[in-house]
């Protein structure tokens, strides 16, 4: 049996801990609803979770811890994950964002700029962007 074997590779580890706080925020306010289950069954392709992993995450999500990626680019995919599963519902709650703060100072981002991407994210998931925003999106190559 190889070290890969027994403890699994880096990159997927951090990928059972995404996916685990994924699960998280979408159980934070109460059972998974169906849009939420389907969000993270996408998810868990995308991050190659397996059904028994997947199982095992479900039955307890704090289990897995968050361990950051590296850069900044995938600290930000990462959150941007998190606000899928979000805004599944088309809303976000005072304990998803709450929570949410603390997933974003794991993946690496001091409270400040926590404070800021988030207050910005939910803007653009909630979709109330400004016309400049708006503009700029629209703009980008």
């Amino acid at each position: 049996m190889s070290f890969v074997d027994l403890f699994g590779s880096g990159e997927h580890l951090r990928n059972l801990g995404h996916f685990a706080a994924i699960v998280n925020l979408a159980a934070v306010d109460g059972a998974i609803n169906a849009k939420e289950e389907a969000q993270l069954q996408r998810f868990a392709r995308k991050l190659d979770i397996d059904e028994s992993e997947y199982s095992k995450v479900l039955e307890n999500p704090t289990a897995f811890p968050i361990q950051p990626p590296n850069t900044v680019e995938r600290r930000l995919e990462r959150l941007h994950d998190l606000f899928t599963i979000i805004f599944s519902d088309h809303s976000i709650d005072e304990e998803e964002a709450e929570l949410l703060k603390k997933y974003a100072i794991g993946l690496g981002f001091s409270s400040e700029t926590s404070d800021a991407i988030i207050k910005r994210s939910i803007d653009i998931f909630s979709g109330q962007l400004s016309l400049e925003d708006y503009r700029y999106l629209l703009n980008r190559e």
